[in-house]
């Protein structure tokens, strides 16, 4: 690591320990002597961590089943969503069945249960980062008092399925791309895992997080609705199996990390990616700019969770070039100024985009590349409802330097 980053950025003590932390498992790829340096925790983003978990430390419990979706066909338990872009029929007495208007989200549909996922996984993530930036456990005894409500207790726990997940009323009960709902849990298990061998996180609460999304990982890669989304020709079959990497490596299932790491090299790269870097799928639909920012993220993320010494995906090519060094370089410019886009805008949230992309963070680390860090640093978390839906990382130091992380399975 060399002190070049420093120069410009504009909080360099702040990155300094930002980088030793998460150079470690890069650097250590290619020279096994390697040191992560010296590692100081509270000097990362430290302010705003503390922040979160303060605020999550009042959250009350949160549970689905407060809220009843009077058109689910299923129980209480059960999450319920509908799709983003379908609306009443205006020329229909009842509205049904719904109809198609893409990429203008209908702010009318059922919304609550997915407003669950992402209050629990902004306060979970938040305590989990900071118990692994102080040692404190009053955050973890809040985040179990969380975890159990929302995933373990028979009264409140959510069913570890999304059977009716993204439903269209009058066409569908619930469908497959439903499942890209819960790649805001993602976060979870890595807040989890951060906080665990705290004595305030009971063995008891831990096995039954992992019976949970052993469960739900498992009817992901079982039923009608998870064999339609992993085989999804654009994001949705990349938000999928980003799911799948996260819940496997949280359950120790190896088998289920390699086919991950296939799937990247053998689907996501050849198949999605174009020459020169873009995906064309996202290009094509009525968002461009987010859904390619979208794809960005999660595959990133993909590399982050499934890069080994052995197996390194930051630096996977293809023959022709293709890899996730492409991707990076086609989309940065566009990030770093938004005004040179020479594709059509976004017909919502155009003004929002972009934020605190993890992919920036991520490959900025991974490549040692300081313009992909300041860009990164130049950006704040959003607040629009839209890009918050498409941003799965709230705590990026939860994501970063666990050696363990660097062996192959």
């Amino acid at each position: 690591m060399t002190l070049v980053f420093l120069g410009f950025l504009r909080r360099p003590t702040r990155w300094w320990g930002l980088l030793c932390l998460a150079a470690a498992p890069i650097a250590a790829a290619a020279n096994s002597s390697a040191s992560p340096g010296p590692v100081n925790v509270a000097q990362m983003e430290r302010t705003e961590i503390l922040k979160d978990a303060a605020a999550a430390l009042t959250q009350a419990p949160i549970t689905i089943t407060k809220y009843r979706a009077k058109l689910s066909e299923g129980g209480p338990h059960d999450y319920y969503s509908n799709g983003d872009y379908w609306w009443p029929n205006p020329h229909t007495t009842n509205g049904l069945p719904y109809v198609r208007r893409d990429g203008f989200s209908n702010p009318d549909n059922f919304n609550q249960h997915r407003e669950c996922l992402r209050r629990l996984r902004d306060a979970v993530a938040a305590l989990g980062a900071a118990y692994k930036i102080t040692g404190h456990d009053r955050y973890v005894k809040k985040a179990v008092e969380l975890l159990r409500v929302f995933f373990l207790y028979p009264q409140t726990r959510m069913n570890p399925n999304l059977k009716y997940a993204q439903a269209i009323p009058g066409v569908s009960t619930g469908r497959g791309i439903g499942i890209i709902d819960t790649l805001h849990l993602i976060e979870v298990p890595r807040a989890i895992e951060a906080m665990e061998k705290s004595p305030a996180f009971l063995p008891d609460v831990l096995a039954g997080l992992k019976r949970w999304f052993a469960d739900y990982v498992g009817w992901m890669r079982t039923s009608k609705n998870g064999h339609d989304e992993a085989k999804a020709k654009n994001n949705h079959s990349v938000a999928y199996w980003l799911q799948v990497a996260v819940y496997a490596q949280f359950i120790g299932d190896d088998k289920l990390l390699r086919e991950c790491r296939q799937r990247f090299k053998e689907v996501f790269v050849p198949r999605q990616m174009a020459l020169n870097g873009s995906f064309p799928r996202e290009l094509a639909r009525t968002k461009p700019y987010g859904y390619s920012i979208f794809q960005l993220d999660n595959l990133a993320t993909l590399c982050q969770v499934l890069s080994t010494t052995n197996d390194d995906l930051w630096t996977f090519t293809l023959p022709d070039g293709r890899g996730m060094r492409k991707a990076m370089e086609f989309l940065y410019p566009y990030l770093a100024d938004k005004s040179k886009w020479p594709y059509r805008r976004d017909v919502q949230a155009w003004d929002s985009w972009p934020a605190q992309e993890p992919s920036l963070i991520f490959a900025g680390l991974a490549y040692h590349d300081q313009k992909y860090i300041a860009l990164w640093e130049r950006f704040n978390n959003p607040t629009n409802p839209e890009v918050r839906r498409n941003m799965a990382i709230r705590q990026p130091v939860l994501w970063l330097n666990d050696p363990a992380r660097t062996k192959q399975p």
